[in-house]
């Protein structure tokens, strides 16, 4: 392997210095990376850049720069933190293709690269920086050598360095050679060479042309294939059963997406502290290479408590108690139990509910869930009270990393008590099946991607023998925008349809209601329906939706403009003979390691009977 020497003209630092892993010039200065404790040493810093292009960029790199409201740790130390910034300021140069800059750091005159540890020093210190880029350099040759064939699966396809920067006549950023050295590789990896590496990469700088000549070599390595997959560091987990989800099969061709969707699935059981998919060092002389799932297991049961907020639904509270791994293949049970619209103090007016729900991953397929619930709840709102139990068994399935289904037999029965038709009591058995979209990249603070959901429920009411059906879709988009995506654009729209049974012989929670710090803010909590009088009923026909545009104002704060509206309709089909009701406001978050903090207040622009003329919402996570 060889490596030409990138210089940097004037100036240069006497330490070493590495790029592509190596070791390019000079030693290695243990002292430079050593922590210094000494006397607080105060110091003035001086950047200069010629030309103010690189100027940001070189002043984030430097240390120097960022901690000069800090004092370093004794003169020592602040002769290390320069030292250090050699490296860090040539590492910025080479990213931007400058190869043929200099740096000189300066401690009262003097290169900081010269001075002893022990030199003694003023407060505060005077300290320059001096950077010259120098000239962009260009790639002359740009050349892989054994670059693996075109890919036949779509699955398997790698952007082409050449695509990435890696061409003749492109910037020679250091960044686009290593990059075009993994895509390089992962290309071989992807067609199933598990063991492909650069076996020898020639970078040189011709600095009377200005232009870099990289040639890289790819050793492909032989192709590979799963053996049995083994298992370490289980304790109560069945080590066969962690074999059998990670779903690499015996026989299979080596693909790194494989090991990906073997972690992810491995990670989605929630058993494992830590989790590590180890391929072995050498590819065995029949192809097999081993896999080796190492694994540090969690504490088998969990407490949780949470609470919500709104000056319309009161406070929530809320716990639980999770056993997550009960017969050693990561069952998990959970018990929880809640208590919400807490707005005055007569128990009665509050909303309860218990319940309990088994889940046992890896049926069928490692990708397959059985999950069941039973819950029994008291909800106590404006349009109606609800005292029942729910039950429903079923299975949910992953189909892709966006695509994932459910489907589950339910039963329910439930006595409601209204303003408009009374008591009434409604058991009913059916079928709930639904598919999510979602490629967002944060499910709880997203900045792009879509998510789309549809069900169905279609369900036989005993009481009334009626046989019914509920349709939902909804749709959300996340566009960000500017740096780091720091403003975001939002949207959510959501349709639903009931048909089969009138709305006297439906229980309401069946039907449709809008309105909530999840729907329609600033509207009380299922207040938006069909009006009956002074009163409102549930519908059979719902459009709902919402805009938000979301500003990053700090790395922690933000800054959220929102629009709501829906519309509830009697019939099937909405016929809009009703104004879609509006909301209106503004929100804080306040950014955590679980999502944002949520702070919003909502205003009516047409409140009913019950609705508030402004509503404040507190929770975690944003609204949509």
């Amino acid at each position: 392997m060889m490596i030409a020497a990138l210089s940097v003209t004037g100036a240069a630092p006497a330490h070493a210095f590495e790029l592509f892993g190596i070791k390019l010039f000079g030693r290695d200065r243990a002292a430079d990376t050593a922590d210094v404790i000494g006397d607080p040493q105060t110091y003035a810093v001086d950047f200069q850049v010629t030309g103010d292009d690189l100027e940001d960029k070189l002043k984030g790199a430097s240390s120097l720069w960022s901690d000069r409201d800090e004092p370093a740790s004794g003169a020592a130390g602040l002769i290390a933190k320069a030292r250090q910034d050699y490296r860090r300021l040539l590492a910025a140069l080479y990213s931007e293709g400058r190869y043929g800059g200099s740096i000189s750091i300066l401690i009262e005159g003097r290169q900081a690269a010269d001075l002893p540890p022990d030199t003694e020093l003023p407060e505060p210190a005077r300290v320059e920086v001096i950077v010259v880029p120098g000239p962009v350099f260009l790639f002359g040759k740009a050349l892989i050598t054994n670059q693996a064939p075109p890919a036949t699966n779509r699955r398997d396809e790698v952007p082409l360095p050449a695509d990435r920067g890696f061409a003749s006549g492109e910037v020679a950023r250091s960044g686009t050679i290593l990059a075009a050295e993994r895509l390089a590789v992962e290309a071989w990896r992807q067609q199933g060479h598990a063991k492909a590496s650069i076996a020898e990469r020639r970078v040189e700088a011709l600095h009377t042309a200005d232009v870099v000549d990289a040639a890289l070599t790819v050793a492909p390595g032989r192709r590979a294939i799963y053996g049995f997959t083994k298992t370490e560091g289980t304790e109560r987990m069945d080590p066969g059963f962690v074999a059998w989800m990670a779903g690499l099969k015996p026989g299979d061709e080596f693909d790194p997406d494989d090991i990906e969707r073997a972690r992810k699935r491995l990670a989605r059981l929630d058993v494992f502290r830590s989790l590590r998919l180890v391929e072995a060092d050498e590819i065995g002389p029949d192809g097999i290479l081993p896999i080796t799932v190492v694994v540090q297991e969690r504490p088998l049961r969990r407490i949780g408590v949470g609470g919500t907020y709104s000056t319309v639904d009161g406070l929530g509270l809320e716990t639980y108690w999770l056993h997550r791994n009960l017969f050693g293949r990561a069952e998990r049970l959970r018990i929880e139990g809640k208590v919400g619209g807490i707005n005055g103090v007569d128990p009665n007016d509050f909303t309860y509910r218990l319940g309990a729900t088994f889940m046992r991953p890896g049926v069928f397929t490692p990708d397959t869930d059985f999950v069941a619930s039973v819950f029994g709840d008291r909800e106590v709102l404006e349009p109606y009270t609800r005292t029942g139990v729910t039950g429903q068994a079923g299975f949910t399935h992953i189909f892709t990393d966006e695509i994932s289904g459910r489907i589950f037999g339910t039963a329910r029965h439930a006595r409601f008590e209204d303003a408009v038709f009374g008591t009434r009591t409604f058991t009913s058995f059916g079928v709930l099946g639904g598919l999510v979209y979602d490629s967002r990249d944060n499910a709880a603070n997203a900045t792009e991607g879509y998510y789309a959901e549809v069900t169905a429920e279609p369900f036989y009411e005993i009481q009334y023998g009626n046989l019914a059906s509920s349709f939902t879709a909804e749709g959300r988009a996340y566009y960000g925008f500017g740096d780091e995506n720091r403003i975001v654009a939002a949207g959510r729209l959501k349709v639903g349809s009931f048909v089969g049974a009138s709305i006297a012989e439906t229980a309401p929670d069946k039907l449709f209601f809008a309105g909530g710090g999840g729907s329609v803010r600033g509207y009380a909590y299922r207040n938006i329906g069909v009006p009956v009088g002074n009163n409102v009923i549930g519908g059979r026909s719902l459009v709902e939706g919402s805009a938000e545009l979301r500003v990053a104002v700090t790395n922690t704060i933000g800054l959220v403009g929102f629009v709501d509206a829906g519309y509830v309709g009697a019939d099937s089909i909405p016929d809009f003979d009703d104004p879609f009701k509006i909301g209106v406001g503004a929100g804080l978050r306040y950014q955590t390691g679980l999502g944002p903090i949520r702070l919003d207040v909502g205003f009516p622009l047409d409140p009913g009977p019950g609705d508030p003329t402004a509503a404040f919402y507190v929770g975690i996570g944003q609204a949509f």
